[in-house]
């Protein structure tokens, strides 16, 4: 199983810009499809963007489409997730996971997430 490790969150005050990897400890993502996923303090665990294994493709919650960008270097076994224009309610804690369905669109309670990186966003 692939271990998720993720990193480059911190604060910022909003309308900045962050990067965050991550990077594939012990393995591989070589073949999978990666999500990335936030979650806030007392709130479920929610989806924001995903890409597909040659990274062709991407998807995005709508509250970030047009400010986070995603992406992959697969000499480097690692995802990107660029966010810029940040604002407050951006504010979590964010993870990663990979996986081999071919899901880039939506995650589950049951994937394999790293520790996650906390993002926060002042206002």
């Amino acid at each position: 199983q692939v271990r998720p490790v993720e990193s480059g969150g911190g604060v910022v005050q909003a309308g900045g810009s962050l990067r965050l990897s991550c990077s594939a400890s012990g393995g591989t993502f070589s073949g999978y499809s990666v999500t990335w996923s936030r979650q806030a303090p007392g709130k479920e665990r929610e989806f924001v963007a995903g890409i597909t294994s040659s990274g062709g493709l991407t998807a995005y919650r709508e509250s970030v489409k047009g400010r986070f960008t995603m992406s992959r270097d697969n000499t480097k076994n690692t995802v990107y997730l660029q966010m810029n224009s940040l604002k407050p309610e951006d504010t979590a804690v964010y993870s990663c996971a990979g996986n081999l369905r071919g899901d880039y669109f939506r995650i589950f309670s049951s994937d394999y997430w790293g520790q996650g990186t906390p993002v926060t966003v002042s206002s």
